[in-house]
């Protein structure tokens, strides 16, 4: 039990620095983007990603999700995965490309804004191939290679885009970095997997055909839940033009330290609920309930924090009062994260358990229902149209796998999982209110926040494993 906790929490460490990397380089690069390079190359930036990311989606991340748990049970099929597996990702993902342009040539876009999409989408091809290597180190949970081959890449290009930018360099010179340095990534991957997994060099058609058949409904559950996600931007860039789609990118911006807390957890325990599904219901509701339970204790904090200070922030980060305009609609799409905190991880529950068509008819429902009520909203109130939609969607979406996990799995314990974020978040909410008596510098706030925070969530961790004698005992045990 201890060494597989070791193991989680090793793994979670591990994917946890690879999104806290990505997430904060990105995060300095959209800001970067913002200062040198103004809202508008952001808005073409921000729309660029979200087709690389749409169409990326749809031709991989369903057989990743797939890999991931066929080769947690069958490990001894591991060099069959990574051959004919990567073939498959190629082509699919040289279709993708090619279908990403294409959408992008028929829709209305400036000359200049279809070119960026065009540069920028070439990731799809490394980027896709590479999900195959990841995955089998996730199925090995061998996830601390992941990091060594991604973050020194990520911190890398960022800083070479800083420069460029500072030397005039325009938003086609960033897609190409992005392109070359995703290249590097796989070229990585490979010489770090040639080291324990012996390749079958021979095509095995009929694994593809079947990984192809049994990848269908992952496949599209991907894709749907990201053209869900991407949909308002692409709504956006079509009603309200590249300044609007730049401003709801820096919105998103500022919620991506939640979803990356999010994936990293959920990525680093699905094996153990792939696992656990022969392990009896109880194991796997306590799996949930703690990775519920976490992100509740990040999330509620989160929305209390952004609701005093986010104006501040936006105001800092981006380097002009105009994102300024985003503080309100930057506190509806954070009141979301109360139900998101749900949603990831009881989706990953439901398709250990092998319900991955509940995934595929939330996604559905939820995708036609962000269409529905996007544009109206969008239409009338641009950005604030667009945080709406992302709210009511969040909504819907929890709703419908809390639904099904009490339909065909268990219930959940709901006030023993909100019962410390609720303390915690209660502790966040007297500090910012000392805080705003003060009215001290937002540098000052947020670092006397961030401390306030790091100190009761602490507390309140070492109270919920036994207090600091149980640490003490295994920091110690006795001779």
């Amino acid at each position: 039990m201890i060494s597989g906790r070791r193991k989680i929490i090793s793994n979670s460490i591990s994917i946890l620095s690879n999104r806290l990397v990505q997430s904060i380089t990105t995060f300095v690069l959209v800001a970067s983007i913002a200062r040198f390079l103004g809202p508008y190359n952001l808005g073409q930036y921000t729309l660029a990603f979200s087709y690389y990311f749409l169409f990326m989606t749809l031709v991989s991340q369903g057989f990743k999700t797939l890999f991931t748990r066929e080769l947690s049970c069958n490990p001894h099929q591991t060099s069959v995965y990574l051959v004919s597996g990567s073939l498959l990702q190629l082509i699919s993902s040289i279709i993708g490309y090619a279908a990403m342009a294409l959408v992008v040539f028929i829709l209305p876009y400036n000359a200049d804004t279809s070119v960026v999409c065009y540069v920028l989408g070439l990731m799809i091809i490394p980027f896709s191939i590479s999900n195959i290597t990841e995955a089998i180190f996730q199925a090995q949970e061998k996830m601390h290679l992941i990091a060594i081959s991604t973050v020194p890449i990520y911190i890398l290009r960022t800083i070479i885009m800083i420069w460029a930018m500072k030397l005039k360099y325009g938003i086609n010179f960033l897609c190409y970095v992005l392109v070359i340095s995703e290249a590097l990534i796989l070229f990585i991957e490979w010489i770090l997997i040639l080291q324990f997994v012996k390749p079958k060099w021979q095509i095995d058609w009929n694994f593809i055909r079947k990984t192809l058949k049994s990848s269908l409904t992952f496949l599209a559950i991907e894709g749907i839940a990201v053209l869900k996600s991407r949909m308002l931007v692409i709504i956006l860039s079509l009603l309200s033009g590249e300044v609007i789609v730049g401003l709801y990118g820096s919105v998103v911006q500022l919620i991506q330290p939640f979803e990356i807390i999010a994936y990293s957890l959920v990525m680093a325990t699905f094996p153990s609920m792939s696992k656990a599904v022969t392990l009896g219901k109880e194991k796997q509701r306590y799996i949930a309930e703690s990775v519920v339970e976490i992100l509740q204790g990040v999330a509620l904090p989160l929305i209390i924090g952004l609701f005093f200070i986010g104006g501040d922030i936006l105001t800092l980060i981006y380097g002009s009062p105009k994102f300024a305009q985003a503080a309100v609609p930057l506190n509806v799409v954070a009141l979301g994260l109360v139900v998101a905190s749900f949603t990831r991880p009881l989706g990953y529950l439901l398709v250990a358990n092998g319900f991955e068509r509940v995934n595929l008819i939330e996604v559905t429902s939820t995708s036609v229902l962000t269409g529905f009520i996007g544009v109206p909203l969008i239409s009338k109130y641009d950005l604030m149209g667009a945080a709406l939609t992302v709210l009511i969607v969040q909504i819907a979406t929890s709703s419908q796998y809390i639904y099904a996990v009490y339909n065909h799995l268990f219930s959940l314990h709901i006030w023993r999982i909100l019962a410390r974020p609720i303390i915690i978040s209660i502790f966040m909410l007297v500090v910012f209110l000392i805080l705003k008596i003060f009215n001290l510098n937002i540098l000052v706030e947020m670092s006397v926040a961030t401390l306030a925070y790091t100190l009761f969530a602490g507390i309140m961790a070492t109270y919920a494993i036994g207090g600091f004698k149980v640490i003490l005992a295994k920091i110690l045990p006795d001779k």
